[in-house]
């Protein structure tokens, strides 16, 4: 054997150890929650939110799989110029490789835009917005847990089904309330009712007595609260000081939240019809799900957006695991090219447009008579699959859409 055999030989075996060397060492992945922790959406998501990622990355055994992640969290106040730059620092300075959660859809509309400028990857599940996955989507973003377009077909036709033909909206005056109250008129008006009158509230707000004056003298039957979190809490608590509803007209609550009905209390909100695509009681994988993180979090059951972020975390690790890798593109493509299943949501995927499908549920919160313990407030009246609970795949103007 030539001496130059002798040096390629060696080359090779060098380039073939380092290769192997590099295959098993851990990939580092570093995934900052971003959301509410201080304010109105913080039961919602806040440290709930943190809590749910940790627990995906336990469960998954994360460390056994090659997967070293770390796991940090910030407060972005509801402001999209807070979150955007808490998303910079991250990105730029801190080693962030995937944001998930970010409530208040101003803030994951700024987020969505400088995730794709970084290349990263985000994993919304707090933001209601459809145009995430319509004219806003991205190949970086993937919308997990519920939007507007659900939350309008849910409660929406529920609603006009049932003789509310006639609406008045209070909406949250930002991208949110926006979406919702739109995606929401289609419905009403698809289904033959007619909106009468509407007005944009402040966000947040701790007052809504002259905009639920103005509902109330509208005679519309349906008072649509195209708002959420605290907001909704107080718009439902003072239209009960009103004798709204005792006087005939029904309060849909666009979206809410189990931990809103908890802060109501089933006296007050007992009745209400909403939309949700997770709750806690639904099965035995939700129910063990949610006893371990109720253990860990005070008591209290997660949220459909504490819950999205578990299974939406749950579903990157596998990606990443399976590509060993970190890259944005090609755990992305494998999260689109596989089937999702967790106890959260059961079996689903993940749409071209980024968009997670699985079920919705049409709920009404129970009577105090009818709730047999803490947490007991919801009774199931209707199941709505995927392909009806999200807009059609071809409908939403998603630049990564083929026609």
């Amino acid at each position: 054997m030539n001496r130059r055999s002798v040096l390629a030989g060696a080359a090779a075996t060098a380039f073939t150890a380092r290769s192997m060397a590099q295959a098993q060492q851990p990939v580092s992945i570093k995934i900052g929650v971003l959301n509410d922790r201080s304010s109105i959406y913080a039961d919602v998501t806040g440290e709930g939110s943190a809590l749910a990622a940790r627990m995906a990355v336990e469960d998954f055994g994360a460390a056994a799989k090659g997967l070293n992640v770390q796991i940090v969290s910030a407060d972005h106040q509801n402001k999209p110029d807070v979150g955007a730059n808490i998303a910079r620092q991250w990105y730029d300075n801190d080693a962030v490789d995937v944001i998930a959660d970010v409530p208040t859809s101003s803030v994951a509309l700024a987020i969505n835009q400088i995730t794709r400028e970084k290349n990263k990857v985000f994993i919304n599940s707090g933001a209601a917005t459809s145009d995430l996955t319509g004219p806003q989507c991205s190949p970086n973003t993937l919308h997990w847990t519920y939007d507007t377009y659900m939350l309008s077909q849910g409660t929406g036709g529920a609603m006009v089904k049932a003789g509310g033909d006639t609406w008045f909206f209070l909406t949250a005056d930002y991208a949110f309330g926006h979406a919702l109250e739109r995606d929401t008129t289609a419905v009403v008006q698809k289904a033959g009712g007619r909106v009468v009158g509407g007005v944009r509230t402040p966000f947040p707000s701790s007052d809504f007595s002259s905009f639920l004056l103005q509902a109330q003298a509208s005679r519309a039957k349906v008072i649509g609260l195209a708002n959420a979190g605290g907001d909704t809490i107080n718009s439902i608590k003072q239209a009960a000081e009103f004798g709204i509803t005792q006087g005939g007209q029904k309060l849909a609550g666009l979206l809410m939240f189990i931990s809103d009905v908890h802060a109501l209390g089933l006296q007050t909100a007992q009745g209400l019809v909403l939309t949700e695509s997770f709750y806690w009681d639904l099965n035995d994988g939700t129910r063990e799900f949610s006893k371990r993180f109720g253990a860990r979090h005070g008591g209290k059951m997660p949220t459909m957006v504490q819950a999205g972020v578990y299974s939406g975390v749950l579903h990157y690790l596998k990606g990443a695991a399976a590509t060993k890798s970190k890259d944005a593109a090609g755990v992305i493509s494998w999260m689109k090219g596989n089937p999702t299943n967790d106890p959260i949501f059961g079996p689903g995927s993940v749409r071209a447009d980024g968009r997670k499908m699985h079920p919705a549920y049409l709920f009404e919160v129970k009577k105090p008579s009818e709730s047999k313990g803490p947490w007991d407030y919801y009774k199931l009246v209707a199941t709505l699959p995927a392909e009806e609970a999200f807009r059609p795949l071809t409908a939403g103007a998603c630049p990564l859409v083929r026609a």
